[in-house]
């Protein structure tokens, strides 16, 4: 299942933001890139719908594997875990993250890489 569009983060400016002036953090089989939102990057349209979220994406290149079946499964993985995540808590600050995958992901267990994001996302505070 898809992150909602209230917490979904889109177009390349925000990319570009996130990749220039975020905050880096690393874990072992995964990076985690935290900034504040600027709603002046998104389009008119997405404006109106970023609310106090966190808005976040996942990125998963052909270097964590070759096949988009895998890459999705982790994907959905991914989405369907910080969107149940995010709806639980209580401190809703207005931060857009970006969580990028390391080639050696695949091979881990979803339980562990599941943890991994959860340590990720409580030490940037978003938790």
């Amino acid at each position: 299942m898809v992150l909602p569009l209230s917490m979904r983060l889109k177009g390349y400016r925000c990319f570009y933001y996130l990749n220039k002036s975020g905050k880096k953090f690393h874990g072992p089989s995964m990076v985690l890139k935290v900034a504040k939102a600027k709603t002046k990057l998104l389009k008119p349209n997405h404006r109106k719908v970023a609310t106090s979220y966190c808005q976040c994406a996942v990125a998963i290149s052909t270097k964590v594997s070759k096949r988009a079946v895998i890459r999705n499964r982790m994907r959905r993985l991914f989405h369907n875990h910080l969107r149940v995540r995010l709806n639980k808590t209580t401190t809703n600050s207005c931060n857009w993250a970006l969580l990028s995958l390391k080639p050696n992901s695949s091979k881990k267990e979803d339980k562990i890489l599941l943890e991994e994001c959860d340590r990720l996302f409580s030490n940037a505070g978003l938790f």
